[in-house]
């Protein structure tokens, strides 16, 4: 079976808009995550609002990450399935790329930024 399969990507952007609602919101890397708000003109006081938005603009398939999920390296969430997605969102003018885990009641966002064009695993457009 490949994963993921549409059901397990609707129930991770289910667990994650929870997540969101609840503002139980990690940054893994909090410098890498200012810049790019930075270039997409938000603040990080917005960035509740702003995965919201993503989060209710994204379906399954916008998965644009690996099949089946790559793991992180990263200590803090090591071994974690990454949640990768390209979408559009009215918010902004380009096409977003995010990407998170999930983890004890928590998103731990990895990356949010405009499509860079390699992020693409999945073979979307």
């Amino acid at each position: 079976m490949v994963r993921p399969s549409n059901k397990e990507l609707s129930g991770k952007l289910q667990t994650a808009l929870q997540y969101v609602h609840a503002n139980r919101i990690l940054l893994l890397e909090p410098t890498v995550i200012v810049a790019d708000a930075i270039e997409l003109e938000y603040s990080l006081g917005e960035l509740q609002a702003v995965l919201l938005d993503l989060l209710n603009c994204t379906v399954p398939e916008h998965y644009s990450g690996y099949q089946p999920p790559e793991k992180s390296y990263e200590t803090r969430i090591k071994n974690l399935e990454l949640w990768a997605f390209s979408v559009t969102c009215p918010r902004f003018e380009r096409p977003i790329y995010y990407k998170f885990t999930l983890s004890h009641g928590y998103l731990y966002l990895v990356s949010l930024h405009t499509c860079r064009g390699k992020e693409n695993k999945r073979g979307l457009p």
